[in-house]
C-alpha cells in the first residue's frame, strides 16, 4: 500500500491540483470498495426458501369457489325464472285486456232480444269458446254481486239504497272483473248497498 501512495505522490507531484484530486478519486473508491467487501462477504446469505401452501387449504379455497359460484348460478337461474313467469304473465294480461271489451260486447248481445234462434245458438257458442280459451290462459272471472265490496277487486260507481242486500255488500254489477291467478286484470264496476 505504501508503494501505491509513492506512486500517487510521484504522479500527483507534477500535475496541478485539480488533476491530482481527479487520479486520487478512483483509488479513494477502489479502497472504499474493499474496505466493504469484507463486511458483506461476513455476513451469513440469507435463503429464500418459497413454502409450498398446503393441499387442504387449496383443496378448501378452490370448494369455496366452487360453492360461490354454484350459489351464484343457482340465482341466476331462479331469477330468470321467476323473470320468464312474470313476462308472460303481464304479456297474457295486456292480450287480455284488450279482449274484454270484445267479451263485454258478446255478453250486451246474448242479453238482447233476438228472434232468430239460429243467430242466438252462434253468439252462445262463439261466448263459450271465448270463456273456454280465457281458462286456459288462467283468466277467471271475478264474484262480485253479494259479496262484500272489496277496493282491491271492485270499483264502485255509485251507492244504491237497496233493501235485498246488506250494508257494504255489491249489490249490482255494470262491468264484470277479471284476475290471472290473483292478479286483477280490470276490476269489477259496482253498485254498494247503502
Amino acid at each position: 500500500m505504501k508503494k501505491e501512495q509513492d506512486l500517487t505522490e510521484e504522479t500527483t507531484a507534477g500535475q496541478e491540483p485539480e488533476e491530482a484530486a481527479k487520479a486520487a478519486e478512483p483509488e479513494a473508491a477502489q479502497e472504499a470498495e474493499s474496505a466493504s467487501q469484507p463486511e458483506q462477504a461476513e455476513q451469513p446469505e440469507i435463503k429464500q426458501t418459497r413454502t409450498e401452501p398446503d393441499p387442504a387449504e387449496q383443496l378448501a379455497a378452490e370448494k369455496d369457489k366452487y360453492l360461490r359460484l354454484y350459489a351464484e348460478y343457482d340465482n341466476y337461474r331462479k331469477r330468470t325464472a321467476k323473470e320468464k313467469t312474470e313476462t308472460y304473465s303481464h304479456a297474457t294480461a295486456a292480450a287480455v285486456e284488450t279482449l274484454l271489451p270484445a267479451l263485454d260486447s258478446f255478453s250486451l248481445a246474448l242479453e238482447a232480444a233476438c228472434t232468430d234462434e239460429a243467430y242466438k245458438t252462434g253468439m252462445e257458442k262463439i261466448y263459450t269458446q271465448l270463456n273456454e280459451a280465457l281458462k286456459k290462459l288462467g283468466v277467471r272471472e271475478m264474484e262480485a254481486l253479494g259479496t262484500p265490496f272489496d277496493p282491491n277487486f271492485h270499483h264502485a260507481i255509485k251507492q244504491a239504497a237497496d233493501t235485498e242486500y246488506e250494508e257494504g255488500m255489491v249489490c249490482q254489477v255494470f262491468q264484470k272483473g277479471y284476475l290471472i291467478g290473483d292478479r286483477v286484470i280490470r276490476h269489477a264496476m259496482v253498485a254498494v248497498a247503502q
